[in-house]
């Protein structure tokens, strides 16, 4: 990928985030974005060699709207300051869990696992992972896990790594206050992420790095995403 002309670009978007400006500059816009699409169908290529299930998944299923919905949100800006694409078996809206590239200046990130997921399916997650805490502990507690992404809790969205968004500060209910790995039961997604550089993103090689990651998140998101498929 062309990084520093989309990073330049999104800089620029970021401090002139106004409909003349962008329309001004749709041109590169289009070159941008054009620029990121080929670089996520060349991921979702490499995934696919790996995880099957994302093989039938394509640039539009995976990517969104560079517009905001302001509709809710008191910051009425009406373009993102960053470019995403979440490749998932079951598509960008579904609760299964997939494999997100995040691209915004000084904050580039890979990330993998199951976001905002409703109160019933937490809780058959909770129950899972009480029944088999041996084999999720070997999943999330191993080195390469911790490495790369760090504990539960332990982060945040704006942290150089993390594993969950979102962690009650007490038990959930129905769920025993004195259990030993409580921390896994307080967690409300299932998410991995870490940070890479700018740079990472500038030849052919970030596909090989972005396989690494993946395959080392993959196994979690295939715990939780089995219980998921239940309901979906």
């Amino acid at each position: 990928m062309q990084i520093e002309r989309i990073t330049n670009f999104l800089r620029d978007i970021t401090v002139n985030n106004n409909r003349q400006w962008f329309n001004e500059n749709k041109a590169e816009y289009l070159a941008v974005r054009k620029e990121f699409e080929e670089g996520i169908n060349k991921a979702i290529i490499r995934i696919a060699e790996f995880d099957s299930s994302i093989k039938h998944i394509t640039v539009k299923d995976a990517t969104y709207r560079f517009y905001r919905d302001t509709r809710f949100s008191p910051d009425k800006s009406p373009y993102k300051t960053h470019l995403g694409a979440y490749i998932a078996a079951h598509g960008k809206k579904a609760l299964h869990g997939g494999y997100y590239i995040h691209i915004e200046p000084d904050h580039c990130l890979l990330c993998c696992g199951n976001y905002w997921l409703p109160t019933n399916i937490l809780t058959s997650c909770r129950n899972e992972i009480m029944r088999n805490i041996d084999t999720w502990r070997g999943i999330v507690e191993n080195d390469s896990f911790i490495n790369l992404f760090g504990r539960s809790g332990e982060g945040d969205w704006e942290s150089s790594k993390g594993f969950g968004l979102d962690i009650l500060k007490s038990a959930p209910s129905g769920f025993p206050r004195d259990y030993e790995f409580i921390q896994y039961l307080r967690m409300k997604d299932y998410c991995c992420w870490t940070q890479v550089p700018e740079n990472f993103f500038a030849n052919d090689s970030w596909l090989d790095e972005m396989v690494k990651v993946f395959k080392v998140g993959k196994p979690m998101m295939d715990f939780i995403n089995a219980v998921i498929d239940d309901y979906e």
